[in-house]
């Protein structure tokens, strides 16, 4: 049965109005690497697990810990009323539809405002990842009022991110989402740490260091590179924004 499973139900009463931050894999990781960062930089609780219908039927172990976890996981840190929404393995799309059908009464039970989180293919060489804001309901002003700027084009959001932001559109649920340029191919910790300081920092109002993001940048993208394989090979839809084109 899709259910949310609270394990530290004492630090509901702490989150008011929390801002989620989504991380499901998909273009360059971008969306796993900020997500997985700011859990580890903040210390951050283990809250919850997501049952929800769709989701592999897989468990996760981590390096150095026996004890087994689904693979989508909540964690919060109540000090800054921070909410992250991990996942150690990719969502399908149509999966991702009953993840937000299963997630939404929680959204609105806690009244959550959450990010969600993409990367938009693009080849670069040296130049600085370029980052826009999206998002639907009012609370749009937030990201001219961080200095996020707008699409210089048109697309669209696909894979399991696009599906949440549909569902946020259909219900009439404020969400906000950030698009940056990232490497089609590889894990691309640049991206990310782009996301988080030119994105993410103003939207909550607090700093997040990203200085050991950068230092262990090689060894982030030799770690997440198995998991970027294995999308690539997938028949699946991943997360990514994409340009449509006036006429497409």
């Amino acid at each position: 049965m899709a259910r949310i499973r609270v394990l530290a139900d004492e630090l509901t009463d702490q989150l008011d109005s929390p801002t989620l931050v989504e991380g499901l894999p998909g273009v360059g990781l971008v969306g796993k690497i900020a997500a997985d960062h700011l859990v580890e930089e903040f210390d951050m609780t283990h809250y919850g697990d997501a049952f929800c219908d769709g989701i592999p039927e897989v468990a996760v172990y981590q390096k150095g810990d026996s004890e087994l976890h689904p693979p989508v996981r909540l964690y919060a840190d109540a000090e800054h009323d921070l909410l992250v929404l991990q996942s150690d393995t990719p969502i399908r799309p149509e999966a991702a539809t009953e993840l937000a059908t299963c997630l939404g009464p929680w959204f609105d039970e806690l009244d959550i405002l959450p990010i969600f989180l993409s990367g938009i293919a693009r080849e670069r060489s040296e130049n600085t990842p370029k980052l826009y804001g999206i998002g639907t309901g009012d609370v749009l002003d937030r990201l001219e009022d961080a200095g996020i700027g707008r699409p210089t084009e048109t697309g669209l959001v696909s894979g399991p991110t696009g599906a949440l932001l549909s569902n946020s559109v259909a219900v009439g649920r404020p969400a906000l989402g950030l698009v940056v340029e990232s490497d089609p191919q590889f894990p691309d910790p640049e991206a990310a740490r782009i996301i988080i300081k030119n994105g993410l920092e103003p939207l909550v109002g607090f700093e997040v260091p990203v200085d050991d993001l950068v230092d262990r940048m090689s060894e982030i993208r030799q770690a997440k590179e198995q998991l970027a394989q294995r999308m690539q090979q997938s028949d699946e839809e991943s997360t990514q924004a994409r340009p449509i084109g006036m006429y497409q």
